[in-house]
């Protein structure tokens, strides 16, 4: 069975081609602009233009053509609204055209699934890491349930709003981990972990106040060491309270090495399993739409408004 994903939440539009649950192609193309951050009418405009090459390479590189597709799966949200209507209606052209079936996917629900495929742990606590979400989520009765989420903005958001600070273009966060890496000197930040929900607006309030003392690598450096070490300590309480031994971290930022490294010695301390996913589904790809629309292939939709505030723990999971 041979599945396409079409992913368009926010700055990246993505192909993929999964037959079976294995990934044969995964092409993309990312808006990076000149300047500020994503702009909703120009994300969807970078889709509307390039979609077709992309959807073209997705298939040529699988070796195969539409008439061979026997799912289409498409995001349906959460996201910017412009940016998801392009892969809505990408989908339903190709849908009527040549007569294929298609499925809504939740963007965060793909993440969570392609991180399952790619690091083989069946039943973790994930640690969902992106621009805009935030979430320590794990599987329990039907459904991901959400056990603690930022609330105020996502991380990814708030290290390209610091970037921007700095004269760092979107996205910041590579960036971001190479000061760090050579920087020495940690400053205090806020702290701000509420039983197992995050708040980092005040990280950005105190960063922008900053005297400028200190060099972009050692503000870097703090940054990632108090942001990371919040998101790890919810997660781990996570893990204590579900009795569950093993920990993925999914989503744009878990490319990020250093907090890696973090929830895998906060693993490793408990006897606990992490994996680190491949940093090709670390961030937004159509791959894991057609993987997570295989996993729904059974599943009867008749509904495909796009859903800018679809929440991961409002989706019935049939598959599991």
């Amino acid at each position: 069975m041979y599945v396409l994903g079409i992913e368009s939440t926010a700055h990246t539009f993505g192909a993929g081609i999964v037959e079976d649950g294995k990934v044969l192609s995964n092409e993309r193309d990312t808006l990076k602009p000149a300047s500020g951050g994503i702009v909703p009418r120009e994300a969807a405009a970078h889709h509307y233009r390039l979609a077709s090459t992309i959807l073209k390479n997705a298939l040529d590189s699988a070796g195969i053509g539409l008439k061979d597709v026997d799912l289409i799966g498409f995001s349906q949200g959460p996201g910017l609204i412009p940016a998801l209507k392009v892969g809505a209606q990408v989908s339903a052209y190709l849908s009527e055209k040549y007569m294929i079936r298609r499925v809504g996917v939740n963007h965060c629900i793909a993440h969570l699934e392609i991180a399952r495929a790619c690091t083989g742990i069946d039943d973790p606590v994930m640690l969902y890491v992106s621009g805009g979400n935030t979430q320590v989520i794990t599987y329990l009765g039907g459904r991901y349930v959400v056990f603690g989420e930022t609330e105020d903005i996502g991380v990814g958001n708030l290290i390209d709003k610091i970037g921007r600070r700095m004269g760092i273009p979107f996205p910041a966060g590579p960036k971001i981990e190479k000061l760090a890496a050579a920087g020495k000197k940690y400053s205090s930040l806020p702290y701000s972990v509420k039983g197992m929900d995050v708040s980092f607006s005040g990280i950005e309030t105190y960063v922008s106040r900053m005297p400028g003392k200190d060099s972009a690598e050692d503000v870097a450096f703090s940054l990632q060491e108090t942001v990371f070490a919040m998101l790890i300590e919810a997660s781990e309480r996570a893990m204590a309270y579900c009795k569950k031994d093993s920990l993925v971290i999914t989503g744009g930022v878990a490319a990020n090495a250093r907090l890696n490294e973090m929830g895998s010695v906060m693993c490793r301390e408990r006897s606990a399993r992490f994996e680190r996913i491949p940093l090709e589904y670390a961030g937004d790809n159509g791959a894991m739409i057609a993987h997570t629309a295989y996993l729904m292939r059974d599943y009867k939709q008749n509904d495909f408004v796009v859903k800018p505030r679809y929440r991961t723990d409002m989706v019935e999971i049939t598959y599991r």
